[in-house]
């Protein structure tokens, strides 16, 4: 994608969405490592369901390591692999207590030594959290980059260092939002909503779907982010 179609592009999700906000409830950073965490192979909106109740009762990490592997398995075990998140819970918990005195830290390579944090998860929390303009890239990222044609990548690091090089500096903080939203509710995997792409003249996206599916209208459609 040319230089002034990547500016254009983001302009458009821009003006939609001028603040975009992440889908996962959260009430503190370390709440929000622990829901990131926990939507791995999860949709959001299972995990707010489960974590409502768990941050009630455990929403620091000394909290969490009381509750223990057993006692967090009862509130998470809705959510896919729930006994392995259980234990990265209480390790992650402990690791914060023993290494950073029960703070979340404001570092990419310490976030990703905690237990369940990868790298998408700690550009997640350094954006999130502490307003770090980073790019966490999962697979709505990844596709949208890819299909669009904005920062093509055959790996999830491609894209996002592909991501921050092209992105102009004043989208680079709400950029990964917009581009989850994005391919969440518009450029979705088996059948993007092309028809209602507020970009999709200036995607490279050689099969558009420019029609809406007969059982959908506009009027019945899931709204734009």
């Amino acid at each position: 994608m040319k230089k002034a179609d990547v500016a254009e592009f983001y302009l458009r999700l821009a003006e939609l969405n001028p603040e975009p906000k992440g889908e996962l409830e959260w009430v503190n950073p370390y709440t929000l490592v622990v829901a990131v965490a926990l939507s791995a192979q999860a949709t959001d909106v299972s995990v707010n369901i489960a974590t409502r109740k768990l941050f009630a009762v455990a929403d620091t990490p000394e909290k969490m390591l009381a509750l223990g592997e057993d006692g967090i398995r009862e509130f998470i075990k809705t959510i896919g692999l729930f006994n392995t998140k259980a234990k990265n819970l209480v390790l992650m918990a402990q690791q914060l207590i023993e290494r950073h005195g029960g703070e979340v830290p404001r570092d990419r390579d310490a976030l990703e030594q905690l237990a369940g944090v990868g790298r998408k998860t700690a550009n997640v929390v350094l954006n999130i959290a502490f307003g770090e303009p980073t790019i966490a890239v999962d697979t709505h990222v990844f596709r949208v980059a890819n299909r669009t044609g904005l920062a093509p990548g055959k790996t999830p690091l491609a894209v996002e260092l592909k991501l921050e090089k092209v992105t102009p500096a004043p989208f680079l903080l709400h950029a990964h939002h917009w581009l989850i939203l994005h391919g969440r509710y518009i450029c979705k995997a088996r059948a993007p909503d092309c028809w209602r792409c507020p970009v999709v003249d200036l995607c490279r996206f050689r099969e558009k779907r420019l029609t809406p599916p007969k059982s959908s209208s506009a009027g019945t459609a899931t709204p734009a982010p």
